[in-house]
C-alpha cells in the first residue's frame, strides 16, 4: 500500500497522541511519513500542549489545535472542529491516537482515506485499518507507532526521537542558564503520583549533583508541579534554579536541550531530554520500562523488581514500594555510571 494511498502532492492530517511523552515517541513515525511523502503537506492535529511541542518541527508543516477543554468541548465542539478540518480538504488521515473519537472526526471532516490501528471499536470507520497484534502491544511505543505504518506499507526512516528548538529559544535558554555544567531534575509526572519519587530524595540527589559532580542544578516541571519544585528547593543546601511551573513547553524544551544530564521520573520531560540526546537517569516504578524507556545514547534505568509492578495505576493503592524502594544511592549510582563512564 504505502505511497499508493495518494500522490506526493497530497495533504495529510496526522492525529497525534495526547500525552507529551507519547507525542515525542511518535516523532520517528512522523519522520517515516515525511520520508514516504516528501512533497506532501503534513498537518498535525493535537491538544494545545502537543501542538506547542511540535510547532515548529521538521517532520510537519503546521499544526491545528484541538482543544477539548475549550473551543472544542462537547459534541458541538467536536462537530465544529470537524468542519474546520473539512475546509482543509485533506486527502489522508493518519490516526496515531487510538480513540474512536479520532476516527469519528476524520469521517465528519470528509477525509476519504483514514488509516490507523483498529482499536476502540473503530475498524468500520477506517478505510485502512491495521490490526493490533499482541506483539505490537509489547513493543516500545516508538516501534508501536512505526508498526502501524508498516501495516500500511510505510517503512521507517529512523528510530531516534527528535525535537528542535529555534535559534531564539536556544538564545533565551542560554541567557537563563548562563555558563557552567547543568543537570536537570524533573520530579513530577502528569500521569499521577504513582510515578513520582520522593521530593526529599530528589533534594538529596540535587545536593550531591552540586557538591559531588560539580553541576549547577535546574528544577523543571509543569504548572501543576510548582509545589513539588518549591519543596525540593527548600530542602536543598545548594540552591537550585527552580523553573518548575515557570516555563512554556517550548521554553522547557530549550532548557533541557542545554543541560548535560537529566534525573527524572518516567514523564514527558524525560522523553524531551532524550530527544535532545541528553544523558538521562530514569526512575521507573508503576510503568513498563520496556515500552516507555527514554531513547538516548546514554541512559541509566533505575527500578526495583516488585511483584505488583508494572501496574500502570495513577495512584498507588498500596505502599508505593516500586518507587519507595529506590534509594538515593541507587540514583547516584546511575549518575556515576553515566558521568564517570563506570
Amino acid at each position: 500500500m504505502g505511497t499508493r494511498f495518494i500522490g506526493n502532492s497530497g495533504k495529510i492530517l496526522v492525529r497525534a497522541p495526547n500525552w507529551i511523552g507519547d507525542a515525542v515517541m511518535c516523532t520517528p513515525a512522523l519522520g517515516a511519513l515525511r520520508g514516504a511523502f516528501p512533497s506532501a503537506q503534513i498537518v498535525v492535529a493535537a491538544n494545545p500542549a502537543v501542538c506547542e511541542l511540535l510547532s515548529p518541527h521538521p517532520f510537519c508543516d503546521s499544526v491545528i489545535v484541538f482543544d477539548k477543554r475549550g473551543a472544542h468541548k462537547g459534541v458541538a465542539g467536536l462537530v465544529r472542529f470537524s468542519l474546520r478540518l473539512a475546509a482543509e480538504r485533506f486527502d489522508l488521515a493518519i490516526l496515531f491516537q487510538n480513540a474512536i473519537e479520532a476516527a469519528i472526526i476524520a469521517v465528519l471532516a470528509g477525509i476519504k482515506q483514514r488509516a490507523g490501528y483498529s482499536t476502540d471499536g473503530r475498524r468500520l470507520l477506517l478505510t485502512h485499518a491495521v490490526r493490533v497484534s499482541g506483539q505490537a502491544l509489547r513493543l516500545h511505543h516508538t516501534r508501536y507507532y512505526l508498526e502501524m505504518l508498516a501495516g500500511l506499507g510505510i517503512a521507517p526512516a529512523g528510530f531516534a526521537t527528535r525535537l528542535e528548538c529555534t535559534t531564539q529559544e536556544l538564545e533565551w535558554a542560554a541567557g537563563v542558564l548562563g555558563p557552567g555544567r547543568w543537570a536537570a531534575i524533573n520530579p513530577g509526572a502528569a500521569f499521577g503520583s504513582a510515578k513520582r519519587w520522593s521530593p526529599e530524595r530528589f533534594a538529596q540527589v540535587g545536593d550531591a549533583l552540586a557538591t559531588g559532580f560539580g553541576y549547577k542544578v535546574l528544577l523543571v516541571g509543569g504548572p501543576g508541579e510548582a509545589a513539588i519544585g518549591a519543596q525540593i528547593s527548600s530542602k536543598m543546601r545548594e540552591a537550585p534554579l527552580n523553573m518548575t511551573g515557570a516555563t512554556s513547553i517550548r521554553q522547557l524544551m530549550a532548557l533541557l536541550s542545554r543541560v548535560e544530564l537529566a534525573v527524572t521520573n518516567d514523564s514527558g520531560p524525560m522523553h524531551i531530554a532524550a530527544a535532545f540526546d541528553r544523558s538521562v537517569v530514569a526512575l521507573f516504578g508503576p510503568t513498563d520500562h520496556r515500552v516507555t524507556s527514554p531513547l538516548c545514547s546514554k541512559m541509566f534505568l533505575v527500578r526495583k523488581d516488585t511483584e505488583c509492578a508494572p501496574c500502570h495505576q495513577r495512584e498507588c493503592p498500596r505502599d508505593h514500594r516500586c518507587m519507595a524502594d529506590i534509594s538515593v544511592e541507587d540514583v547516584l549510582g546511575g549518575v556515576e555510571a553515566l558521568v564517570r563512564g563506570k
